[in-house]
């Protein structure tokens, strides 16, 4: 009955998952935590029948758009010290292990992120009508807006850290611009009414003469691949901070690490794999692992009780509830603040604490120059595996069955190749 193609309880409809997994010949997760779950939760019982159809694939995305394409200056800067081979076998960015603790080469490092920034400066003041400043922490959260990869966590953040620089305005922070980006389903409420939050905080904090040079929030518009070109290599923190168990794979969290930004993340999707790949020391970890979201779901999870014993947690969500970021309009905001008290599917009151004291981790390790850019070098150099390459050679390899075909171009007839030209011509 648990495996059946129909679903047995209440209106019978077709279990698409359970037919694909019996007309399949393979069935791969998508990241380590993903296949893992597929074996013990989603589709067990499939698994304890077919072991031999189950396997894993992590995701991967191509260095030729998303490293030498977006990031030429980079590229550039690791041909002339590794040689060009690694755009085809990124293993070879091992070898840029050896220059992180060079003083000169992390300074050029740090010379091509700040041009970078800059072009991201000026798309920002282009598309945003914002200025931004170049020399703050990127903080960069852009990706499909859905309650589950938590973007009203990262916001959460944000007036956490609004509210201590304006009790406390010595406060030792670094300076930091938060950068949203991402479209909302037509249907979807919730995830606009994030963004119209995100909206309203920017507009607050923009207003503040007392950010000025402290903290910066934008809402990129319009996100999509040909501006996320810009925005990978500009950014210095890529948040990843879905729930853990939720987020299949994940390949932003991937062209963000290539570019050499550093990320702050929950163990989900392929961040695990990415904190394996870079070193628990080069990754920003925060928040509860897949078991012991499990284990609070069994016992019952109630988010006000994080909300009451937890005064700055109070102070954050009692800031939205009051209307100060809407003219002391209460209403509008109120389906966020009830659902996050009274729901929280995604549970962010149990990991906002978590989150703050890592965003205190992170604001230290940026002030450090040396240090960022160490890490940062790291995470170039350890990034190999997630290219796409390797993905689809296992998939080539392992489940395919077909080996590769190499094409010489100058083979091609004449005819071909004038073809191919008038049609790039788009005649």
């Amino acid at each position: 009955r648990r495996m059946s193609l129909i679903d047995e309880d209440g209106p019978r409809f077709v279990r698409m998952a359970h037919l694909a997994a019996v007309g399949s010949f393979a069935i791969n997760g998508v990241a380590a935590l993903h296949t893992d779950l597929l074996k013990s939760d989603v589709l067990t019982d499939f698994y304890d029948l077919w072991p031999e159809k189950f396997r894993n694939k992590t995701n991967g995305v191509t260095p030729r758009r998303f490293v030498r394409l977006a990031n030429p200056a980079m590229s550039q800067l690791i041909d002339r010290t590794i040689g060009g081979g690694w755009i085809t076998d990124m293993r070879r960015l091992r070898a840029l292990e050896a220059y992180a603790d060079d003083p000169g080469f992390r300074a050029e490092w740090r010379q091509i992120k700040a041009q970078n920034k800059e072009c991201l400066v000026r798309e920002i003041r282009r598309s945003a009508h914002v200025e931004v400043d170049p020399a703050s922490m990127f903080d960069v959260q852009v990706k499909r807006m859905h309650e589950y990869k938590r973007q009203h966590l990262n916001l959460l953040h944000v007036i956490s850290l609004y509210k201590r620089l304006k009790d406390d305005p010595g406060l030792q922070v670094a300076p930091r611009t938060v950068i949203f980006g991402g479209k909302a389903a037509p249907g979807y409420a919730m995830a606009k009414l994030i963004i119209r939050l995100i909206n309203a905080v920017a507009d607050v904090v923009g207003r503040d003469p007392a950010m000025q040079g402290r903290l910066q929030v934008v809402f990129f518009p319009n996100y999509n691949v040909k501006n996320a070109q810009l925005i990978f290599p500009g950014s210095d923190l890529s948040e990843q901070i879905s729930l853990a168990g939720k987020e299949a794979s994940g390949t932003g969290n991937m062209k963000f690490q290539m570019n050499g930004a550093l990320t702050i993340g929950t163990l989900d999707g392929a961040n695990v794999e990415i904190r394996q790949e870079v070193g628990d020391e080069n990754f920003f970890l925060f928040g509860m692992g897949v078991p012991e979201v499990v284990e609070l779901r069994r016992r019952g999870y109630r988010p006000r009780d994080y909300y009451d014993a937890n005064a700055h947690l109070r102070e954050v969500i009692d800031l939205i509830a009051s209307g100060f970021f809407t003219r002391g309009d209460r209403e509008v905001f109120r389906p966020i603040v009830d659902h996050l008290l009274h729901h929280d599917d995604y549970m962010l009151l149990a990991d906002f604490q978590s989150y703050i004291d890592c965003q205190n981790r992170v604001s230290d390790a940026y002030l450090d120059a040396d240090r960022w850019s160490r890490m940062s070098i790291l995470n170039v150099a350890r990034s190999g595996f997630f290219s796409s390459d390797r993905a689809i050679k296992e998939y080539c390899d392992d489940i395919w069955k077909v080996a590769p075909v190499r094409i010489d171009l100058r083979d091609l007839l004449p005819d071909e190749l004038e073809f191919k030209r008038a049609a790039s011509e788009g005649n």
